[in-house]
């Protein structure tokens, strides 16, 4: 690398004073680290205060991580080349921190490691940023879809002369015949009630939200014949259809597991040898 203080970098969602990037050098030969002020205070220290080291270089990486990072450390050795890994770094003050390292191992002549040298970008910040930008998003996106799905059904009341619970049926139903999102078929049916040449086609989906409430959908196999007929003809219940809501069907819904109790038994990984690892 020409120089530790030429470091530019760019966020969409940062300011310049919110963004961290710091440069290492590893001297394979002599076993000497090197670091630039970034890359100090990314760990959680200011110069002066440690000797880098491969020992701490590897104390900070997230338990769940350092595998990984010995993996690819031992295929810089073997290899060289180009290298690229998103991982987890814990400072010195127990802050996690989401980080980008990139960077070249250097072989010498004889194919033996001569040098790694890179960059380390800390991305905390812009997870964090864009993480609550897409939360913000997301629950005005649902605030939204709702407020459509109200005036939808208030034209279903309107034209059918129904209650509110019978309106947001028909808007169910359909979309489980569909397989379209309730958010969706309320947004056309809006569409077209605010669109003067739109009659015609509102006649129709409105027509089409009848007759699929009229014959709603049948289970995958067939009924055993010890089973009491079912009434087609049966709507199902306001309740039992606000799973529909936002558009979401319930055959759609996913169960996120817990995390293993294991993790938090692992044991400090072990240093093995004095190869040089990347930041």
């Amino acid at each position: 690398m020409s120089s530790f203080d030429s470091m530019f970098t760019y966020s969409s969602a940062l300011e310049a004073s919110n963004r961290t990037a710091g440069t290492f050098l590893i001297d394979a030969v002599t076993g000497v680290m090197t670091w630039s002020d970034e890359l100090y205070r990314i760990h959680g220290y200011q110069r002066g205060e440690i000797v880098p080291t491969l020992e701490l270089v590897l104390a900070h990486k997230h338990p769940d991580d350092r595998t990984k990072m010995r993996e690819l450390n031992a295929a810089l050795v073997r290899a060289g080349g180009h290298f690229s890994s998103y991982h987890r770094l814990i400072d010195s003050h127990q802050r996690e921190h989401r980080v980008l390292t990139s960077g070249e191992a250097v072989l010498d002549a004889t194919g033996r490691l001569f040098s790694i040298a890179g960059i380390m970008v800390d991305l905390t910040s812009t997870v964090h940023s864009e993480t609550e930008r897409a939360a913000r998003d997301a629950g005005a996106g649902a605030v939204r879809a709702r407020a459509v799905i109200e005036r939808a059904r208030g034209i279903l009341m309107g034209r059918l002369g129904i209650g509110a619970d019978a309106a947001f049926a028909l808007l169910c139903v359909h979309s489980n015949h569909t397989n379209k999102k309730l958010a969706a078929i309320a947004s056309q049916l809006v569409g077209l009630a605010e669109d003067p040449r739109g009659a015609g086609a509102l006649t129709t989906l409105v027509h089409d939200l009848q007759r699929h409430a009229a014959h709603p959908l049948r289970r995958a196999g067939r009924r055993s014949s010890s089973r009491p007929a079912v009434n087609r003809r049966k709507v199902v219940s306001a309740a039992g259809l606000l799973r529909f809501t936002a558009g979401v069907s319930p055959r759609n819904r996913t169960t996120v597991g817990e995390k293993s109790a294991g993790d938090a038994d692992r044991t400090p990984w072990q240093v093995d040898s004095p190869s040089p690892v990347t930041s």
